[in-house]
């Protein structure tokens, strides 16, 4: 087992080679603009820092979000791409998850929470490491229950709001490693992950004005 885990569903854009047992190499970058532009690089330098080429990929890892529009898409094309180009295997996991699964140092029950923007985070709650309790969901962090905000918290969105979540944490973005290290995990298991297809959430940004005049031609 050969997996290519890569995730631009945050701020990182963070790329993995795991053999099933460990993650042998890594890159990431936190820039929230580049993730186009940094995203092949990154699976260039992981690929010659292990010494392997590409022909030797037996799956790759794709982070589903929930993110925004711009960057999720970038990773869930390129993972798209490399697995009709290579004919492997394209698995899905939620970033959430992932970060998650790498809070090594936590204990009990927590929070996930990443920065959705428009003054919101997506979140979901977690039992364990490997466990998830709710669904992933977008929110104001002031619309949060106190049972939720009280717990500890993962991920850059708690540290964005520290008079709303009581207890923030670390890691605060995802990486690559862990992703394909819970990719791996779950298949050893004999579990399906999730099609590689986006958790937006949401719908974009960018949006037709509401006033919108057709023109066409007499």
């Amino acid at each position: 087992m050969l997996l290519l885990a890569m995730d631009t569903a945050t701020p990182a854009v963070t790329v993995a080679l795991h053999d099933g047992t460990a993650a042998v190499a890594a890159s990431g970058q936190v820039d929230a603009r580049r993730h186009g532009e940094l995203l092949l690089p990154a699976v260039d330098r992981v690929l010659a820092e292990a010494g392997a080429g590409l022909d030797a990929v037996t799956g790759i890892v794709v982070g589903v979000g929930p993110g925004p529009y711009t960057g999720l898409r970038v990773g869930l094309m390129t993972a798209d791409t490399f697995g009709l180009a290579l004919g492997v295997p394209v698995h899905g996991v939620c970033t959430l998850d992932a970060l998650a699964y790498a809070a090594e140092d936590v204990e009990g029950p927590f929070v996930v929470a990443t920065d959705a923007r428009r003054k919101e985070v997506y979140w979901a709650r977690y039992a364990d490491r490997r466990t998830r309790l709710t669904e992933p969901a977008v929110d104001r962090p002031a619309d949060l229950a106190g049972d939720v905000t009280e717990l500890p918290a993962v991920g850059a969105g708690a540290l964005l709001y520290p008079g709303t979540f009581t207890d923030p944490r670390g890691p605060q973005h995802v990486a690559a490693a862990a992703l394909a290290a819970l990719a791996a995990e779950r298949l050893a298991a004999g579990e399906e992950l999730l099609e590689p297809r986006p958790l937006y959430l949401r719908r974009p940004d960018a949006q037709v004005p509401k006033n919108y005049k057709v023109v066409t031609p007499q």
